[in-house]
């Protein structure tokens, strides 16, 4: 009985486990797909800047395009740090899974032991 209710405790563990992992990928989905966003704002605008003669630009609109620039690359340097640690994590949890599949495994194979009847031994 004890042992049932610590396989009963670990299996609703590795559930919420579950889930916040499900959680932290939704977040970083939406953290992602924001900084897609706002790169595609800004390489826009960059592009109606470019599109603009270099002899009929303003000291402003030089300016602009140069902060522009800056601005893309801080958001795809941001975006590279997000994904790399997204495969730090996806790694984590792939070591995490192994372990907790051999606890469960270890775990398991006295309850069967158990829970078999003598009669399911000899296939009755």
């Amino acid at each position: 009985m004890p042992e049932e209710i610590e396989l009963e405790m670990a299996k609703i563990q590795r559930l919420r486990e579950v889930l916040v992992r499900r959680e932290s990928e939704l977040r970083f989905m939406m953290d992602d797909i924001q900084l897609c966003k706002d790169i595609m704002n800004l390489k826009q605008e960059l592009q109606n800047l470019v599109a603009i003669p270099e002899k009929e630009k303003t000291k402003m609109q030089k300016q602009r395009e140069d902060e522009l620039i800056q601005k893309i690359h801080k958001l795809v340097q941001k975006r590279d740090f997000l994904v790399d640690d997204a495969e730090v994590e996806r790694l984590r949890e792939q070591e995490e899974d192994k372990e907790m599949a051999e606890f469960l495994r270890i775990k398991l194979k006295p309850l069967d032991k158990v829970t078999r009847s003598p009669a399911s031994e000899f296939n009755i």
